[in-house]
């Protein structure tokens, strides 16, 4: 059983969550280094943050026992335990692939009732990029959103047409199945992942040490490219994006119910069903989040951008970012912009 579905209701005899890495041939390896390096830092963060927390116990397999020794990686892998040994995992990740994921798809066949066994025992399955085909192979995403790599879309598609493929989003869920469209998207998932696991000390810590920006939640709707989110309800959505286009503005609840001729009762209804959390919550995270961005990268002083963002009061403002980020928008604009500068100066 998964620590995403009881982690409010943990044993005290839990000593570690199990997290399974799956390496391949042709295997992208940063897809599997860089979540592997932040839930290894969620650990160290813990011992201070949240001693009484089990910690994470990261482990490796294969499809094959073999030795991953592939011209893509820039070193040999050996899994540290074979396929058949794992019985038990509360996540599990998948690789993205490079180029044409199908010889892979088709040499790991070994996989697919190991990916069945673990999501009927109700491990988390993470895909990335191409990866998610291992999930489509064993049939766990039929009739469930997914995405994958924008250059493999139209052959998933294809491959896949029981999935719903959502070309728009760059991370979708179905239960205990998660599919990232990119590394950047995948890391802004295990930001997720700790946050539900540990606390949001934890993930903030990790979040701020491998990300020159304080990365978007992921319940938000702005953490989807075009503040698109994973649901249906299409007059919904496009008082999402009206509120977007009109975030300087003062908005009411019954300015966004006219949007779509709706009662505001029967709207805040909609809203929330589709999105969960209310129109005004909604609204306070575009605005933030517009904040965000303004404060890495424009050189508006904190006044104007309050004033960009719906706040006529600037002190209000900071007491709302601060609420929000657990930071102040001008230590903020510090500490994006330090980190940047440091990343920039390391890249010549």
């Amino acid at each position: 059983m998964t620590f995403l579905s009881t982690k409010n209701k943990q044993s005290s005899k839990q000593t570690s969550v199990k997290v399974v890495f799956v390496l391949s041939q042709n295997m992208l390896f940063t897809s599997m280094s860089w979540p592997a390096d932040m839930l290894n830092a969620a650990n160290n963060a813990a011992r201070t943050l949240c001693p009484e927390k089990p910690r994470i116990e990261l482990l490796t397999t294969a499809a094959v026992n073999d030795t991953i020794n592939s011209p893509n990686l820039p070193f040999a892998l050996s899994p540290s335990h074979k396929l058949s040994d794992i019985q038990n995992a509360d996540i599990i990740y998948l690789p993205a692939l490079w180029r044409n994921p199908r010889p892979t798809l088709a040499a790991s066949h070994d996989l697919v009732p190991w990916l069945q066994h673990h999501y009927q025992q109700g491990a988390v399955i993470s895909g990335v990029g191409t990866g998610c085909c291992f999930m489509a192979e064993a049939g766990l995403l039929n009739h469930k959103p997914a995405t994958t790599h924008w250059y493999y879309f139209d052959q998933f598609q294809k491959n896949y047409p029981l999935v719903k493929l959502k070309r728009q989003h760059f991370i979708t869920q179905a239960g205990n199945l998660y599919c990232a469209a990119s590394i950047n998207s995948l890391a802004d998932l295990t930001i997720y992942f700790i946050q539900l696991f540990f606390n949001k000390a934890v993930a903030q810590h990790v979040e701020r040490h491998f990300s020159h920006e304080v990365r978007r939640a992921y319940e938000r709707v702005s953490y989807f490219e075009d503040g698109n989110i994973n649901h249906s309800d299409e007059e919904i959505l496009q008082v999402q994006l009206w509120i977007k286009n009109n975030v300087s503005k003062q908005i009411a609840v019954d300015n966004m119910a006219a949007q779509c001729n709706m009662s505001i009762r029967n709207f805040s209804r909609r809203f929330k069903e589709a999105t969960g959390k209310t129109p005004l919550q909604y609204l306070q995270d575009i605005r933030i989040d517009t904040a965000s961005d303004l404060l890495q990268s424009s050189n508006l002083s904190i006044g104007d951008i309050a004033d960009k963002v719906g706040y006529s009061d600037t002190s209000h403002f900071s007491r709302v970012f601060r609420k929000k980020l657990t930071i102040s928008p001008s230590d903020y604009r510090t500490t994006v912009r330090a980190k940047l500068f440091h990343e920039e100066k390391n890249a010549y």
